[in-house]
């Protein structure tokens, strides 16, 4: 009941709502994630303004919107997300809103999925943390150059001098963590966070690793999940494991303890941000400093 009831909420906002013209001449656009939040900010520049629905630290897997989401979505001139089922709670007001006004924009679509790791946990049958792979993330750049231009031809120039000027950022950002990993020998890459969002780093960076959760947060970790890591973690001597900003830190704290069950210890290495950037205003709050920070703290903790 309580979904119909917010169905038709969507539809009367729709029905309300014309076309507005774009404040001070920039293209009103709203983002899902922090990182997709981040990365419209460095493209569009001044020539837009954005809104991001998710906060620094939330979860997008079980994000749900609100009525003042909706109303900054049915405003806005073009809408950005990850796709890939990350945002699984939006997607049917993603699809609603599809057939009434406009299409948001799913940046994933811009990959080849021939490429990306396969999941049982999400209808696209694909894991969504693309962003992990830096080569994806500069696709996503890409396609948001691309529609940006398509929407404001007249700013055409001003993104694609904004998007190649991140892009160098980008790839000195690539070369910086892979000199980072580098220090760290290849039997010691061994990442245990508490869920696998970083499947696309392992592939990108050469490490191997294993979340307590699935790869969604709204699966949980049982009894036997935790005990049968704490095995492994003895196993290979693994000297910590990590905590994930957007993730309760119990489940990493029951692992430790089981693993302390055992007679080993295993220190807790730092918390990691892995579905949301840091705080806003500081270098975790966005994408190229929180990939720096992930790194750095990995690697010191491992080595």
């Amino acid at each position: 009941m309580k979904k119909i009831i917010f169905f038709l909420a969507i539809t009367l906002i729709f029905k309300a709502c014309k076309d507005e013209s774009k404040a001070n001449g920039k293209l009103n656009i709203v983002t899902t994630t922090t990182m997709i939040t981040d990365l419209v900010q460095n493209i569009g520049g001044d020539m837009v303004n954005v809104q991001g629905l998710m906060g620094y630290g939330v979860d997008p897997h079980l994000y749900k919107a609100s009525e003042g989401d909706v109303n900054k979505l049915v405003k806005a001139d073009i809408i950005f997300y990850n796709g890939l089922h990350l945002e699984g709670k939006l997607v049917e007001v993603f699809e609603k809103m599809g057939s009434k006004t406009k299409t948001p924009i799913a940046l994933a679509d811009a990959l080849d999925k021939r490429t990306l790791i396969g999941s049982e946990y999400f209808a696209s049958n694909f894991d969504p943390h693309v962003w992990f792979d830096i080569n994806y993330f500069k696709q996503f750049a890409e396609k948001t150059a691309t529609i940006l231009s398509e929407r404001n031809p007249e700013n055409a120039k001003t993104f694609e001098a904004n998007k190649n000027a991140y892009l160098t950022k980008l790839e000195a950002l690539q070369t910086s963590i892979t000199q980072i990993i580098a220090t760290l020998p290849k039997e010691k890459r061994i990442l245990v966070t508490a869920h696998d969002a970083f499947n696309y780093f392992g592939k990108a960076y050469g490490f191997e690793v294993v979340g307590l959760q699935g790869i969604s947060t709204a699966t949980e970790a049982g009894v036997q999940d935790v005990q049968k890591l704490a095995t492994f973690i003895i196993e290979k001597q693994i000297k910590a494991i990590f905590v994930e900003s957007s993730v309760p830190k119990r489940t990493i704290e029951a692992l430790q303890a089981a693993v302390k069950s055992k007679g080993h210890d295993v220190k807790i290495g730092g918390t990691l941000y892995s579905d949301a950037l840091g705080n806003a205003g500081t270098a975790e709050g966005t994408y190229i400093g929180m990939f720096e920070y992930n790194v750095k703290t990995i690697v010191n903790a491992l080595k």
